[in-house]
This record gives structure tokens, C-alpha cells and sequence, in this order.
């Protein structure tokens, strides 16, 4: 049987973004070509790390490990824009905020000049995300991590998912998104293999994307 493909090693930078709830986000980047890994958690607060249900004054947030000689920082700031409520109008609670943590300068001026290229399509709105630098990151529960996967039962079973995969593994991180209809069919077929997933295991998963191809990430 073919080793899972829990683990990555290879050189990589981060991206963090609060884009409401932190669920669907997983999902999307998790099935995106060049994202090796992601976590979600809770950053940007001064209240200090969460307390059981109480966050403090702190945002969902998904941290995003990628590569970035396949994917850009600017390819992942448009599938920011493009896949949650950034307007000042939507009045969203603080927990779900839209915010972009930048992790070097860098990262900072792209961040604020696609804000800037954002804001001019919106001529009347008011682009709402907040750019600060990374802070603290608190990763959430475990049953909150790569949770599409995890209402798999058996599947998630088989891939042997501790705490700690739950947060680091590659292919955790592409079953999510792929069970919800992210990433597409051909590109699955085109990894399901180098995933080390079993004959059983990957038409499993195709049924599923194949059913949900097309019908959005929803938290």
C-alpha cells in the first residue's frame, strides 16, 4: 500500500486571512495547487489566547503554508478577494472580520495596493479588511480543524488523522477541499496517487466531488 502523503518538506511561506468562518476557507485552500498545509485558528485580538468559547476580541482566521514557486502571495490575495464579504455594509461581527496578517514587507505592500485596487471597483463601498502584521496564532479545536473531512467518519479514520495531522497533513488538507466540490475533478485524478490513497479511498472521494463540483464553499 502506497504511504500517505501526510507530510511535505520543502521550502514554503506563509499567508494568513480572516475571511468569516473559517470552515469553508479550509476548504478552498486546502484543495488549491501549491497550499501544502493549513490550520485554522484564532489571531489579530489583545485579549491573549482563547479561553475555551470565549475568543476575546480575536479573529477566525486560516493559516496558509504555500509554495511559492507554484502558487504567489498575489495568487492567494485574489482568491481572498473573490471568496468573502470584505464590505463595511455586511456589518459582520468582529469574530468574523476580513482581515489580511501579512509575514514580511513584502507581503505588506501587495496586501495594501490590492486593497487599494479592491476599494477603486467599489465605488460605493467601503472595502472593510484590516492589514496588520502576523501576530500570536491560536490554532482551534480539533473538531474544527480540516472539519469537512471530518464528518467523514471512516475516512478520516483511514488516514490515521492525530492532532497534530490535523493541522500539518497534506493530504487532509486536499480531501477537505476536495469532499465540498473544491480543486476539480481533473486535478484530483491528476494527484490522487501521489496522495498514497487506496483504490477504495479515492472513488470514494471522487463521488463526492463529483456531486458537490460547482456548489460553492459554505461554512
Amino acid at each position: 500500500m502506497t504511504k500517505l502523503l501526510h507530510h511535505v518538506d520543502i521550502p514554503f511561506e506563509k499567508a494568513t486571512f480572516g475571511m468569516g468562518c473559517y470552515w469553508g476557507t479550509d476548504s478552498l485552500f486546502g484543495a488549491t495547487l501549491g497550499v501544502l498545509r493549513t490550520r485554522v485558528g484564532y489571531s489579530g485580538g489583545t485579549t491573549g489566547a482563547p479561553k475555551g468559547k470565549d475568543i476575546g476580541d480575536n479573529v477566525e482566521v486560516i493559516e496558509i503554508h504555500f509554495d511559492p514557486t507554484q502558487i504567489t502571495y498575489s495568487n492567494l490575495l485574489e482568491m481572498f478577494w473573490e471568496n468573502h464579504e470584505y464590505r463595511a455594509s455586511a456589518r459582520l461581527k468582529r469574530e468574523y472580520m476580513t482581515m489580511i496578517q501579512y509575514h514580511s514587507e513584502d507581503q505588506r505592500k501587495m496586501a495594501e495596493a490590492s486593497k487599494a485596487a479592491q476599494q477603486a471597483k467599489e465605488s460605493e463601498e467601503v472595502v472593510a479588511t484590516e492589514i496588520v502584521p502576523a501576530g500570536p496564532f491560536y490554532p482551534a479545536a480539533d473538531h474544527n480543524q480540516k472539519y469537512r473531512l471530518q464528518g467523514h467518519v471512516d475516512l478520516a479514520k483511514g488516514l490515521g488523522l492525530t492532532s497534530e495531522l490535523l493541522q500539518t497533513s497534506h493530504v487532509a488538507a486536499r480531501l477537505n477541499g476536495y469532499l465540498v466540490g473544491a480543486g476539480g475533478l481533473e486535478q484530483f485524478d491528476a494527484e490522487a496517487d501521489l496522495l498514497g490513497l487506496s483504490d477504495e479511498q479515492k472513488q470514494y472521494v471522487r463521488n463526492y466531488l463529483i456531486e458537490n463540483d460547482g456548489a460553492g464553499i459554505a461554512c
